[in-house]
């Protein structure tokens, strides 16, 4: 019997957003971001990019493609060119562009994810760190200059090094850019220091939409769906549970170490 992947889902995300799109495997995010340029289409309802509609059957995909870039987990496995010039100019020459261009969009890609086009050109990508093909890859989608870039699980399977420099790649992108982002991840910590909105999945349905301070805030409920909220959150749920009257609106280390002077100043001088 064929089971509904996802059922009900309403969502809409505005030009420059950065969005998180978390929940436990299984809950349908795979299948959402699918959608999303037409990977798959629904089987009722519709989906829109820029006022196009996918379902359509006369909208052009391959168009709507270059227009939201989608990166899958481990996407380096892709990586097929003897050099990274080829590599990451395959999009666009397939788009038909001048080799002018071609070399044009690959310099500006590949100085997005922080590499200098002159001295990685002619090397080829198998040679690079996991968290340097990567970045690679990453490059090969922004050099067909999508407004949207999907990253599914991006820093899965890399060593702390390798992680921080994607994430910090994406923050980067994302600043410089003014693109949509969307982001899949099972990350606490990397969704409350990224994003500017969480979209939570759970069982093909979207079961909370709102800022990383709103979501992460609905404790219970996440744990109930096998989620949790970031460490530094849930430490200041522990703290205010053993009388420490603290915010525990709390996402980084930085505004806990804030709130916990605060609180200490404030329980010397007798107003706690």
């Amino acid at each position: 019997m064929a089971k509904a992947a996802l059922t009900d889902v309403s969502i809409t995300i505005d030009d420059g957003e950065f969005v998180g799109l978390i929940g436990h495997t299984g809950s349908g995010k795979s299948t959402l971001i699918q959608h999303f340029n037409g990977l798959l289409l629904p089987t009722k309802g519709r989906v829109f990019v820029d006022g196009v509609d996918l379902t359509n059957r006369e909208t052009k995909l391959r168009m709507i493609r270059q227009k939201v870039g989608m990166v899958f987990q481990y996407p380096e496995h892709q990586l097929f060119g003897e050099t990274i010039l080829e590599d990451v100019g395959f999009g666009p020459r397939n788009m038909g562009l001048s080799e002018a261009e071609v070399i044009t969009r690959v310099k500006d890609a590949l100085a997005l994810v922080g590499f200098d086009y002159e001295a990685v050109k002619d090397r080829s990508p198998f040679e690079l760190s996991g968290g340097q093909r990567r970045r690679v890859a990453i490059a090969g989608v922004l050099a067909m200059r999508p407004s949207v870039l999907i990253l599914d699980e991006p820093t899965a399977g890399l060593d702390p090094e390798g992680r921080e420099e994607i994430l910090d790649e994406i923050k980067a992108l994302h600043h410089k850019w003014g693109i949509t982002v969307i982001l899949v991840t099972h990350s606490m910590e990397d969704v409350a220091r990224l994003v500017d909105r969480i979209v939570v999945m759970e069982k093909g349905t979207i079961a909370l939409d709102g800022t990383p301070v709103e979501v992460f805030r609905e404790v219970e409920r996440l744990e109930a769906m096998g989620l949790g909220v970031p460490q530094i959150t849930e430490l200041m749920h522990e703290l205010k549970k053993h009388g420490l009257h603290v915010n525990t609106d709390i996402l980084s280390v930085e505004q806990a170490e804030e709130e916990i002077i605060r609180v200490l100043e404030l329980r010397d001088h007798g107003n706690v």
